[in-house]
């Protein structure tokens, strides 16, 4: 499972100025520390973020946003973004 490059590039120079941020490798892809939590990664061509259980509703109803289920289960506090609410971001 590859994933987005340039969508990794992306985060990285937005996540720039961030003091203590860590990029690891995720099952083929990439995902984002900031103080040892994870806080967003790249999935294939999907953005992933941490939103938590309290914001998660509200996000997930967004136009391109998804439930994560990475794992075939809904994993509360994480959204999934669609390629295309990432365009021209």
């Amino acid at each position: 499972m590859a994933f987005d490059t340039k969508l990794a590039e992306r985060v990285r120079n937005y996540l720039q100025d961030c003091e203590e941020l860590g990029e690891k490798k995720m099952f083929g892809g990439r995902y984002f520390v900031l103080r040892s939590n994870m806080l967003c990664g790249i999935v294939e061509d999907r953005l992933m973020l941490r939103v938590g259980p309290d914001a998660y509703e509200s996000c997930v109803e967004k136009k391109y946003a998804m439930p994560m289920d990475f794992t075939g289960r809904v994993m509360k506090g994480m959204n999934y973004v669609n390629p295309l609410g990432l365009r021209g971001s």
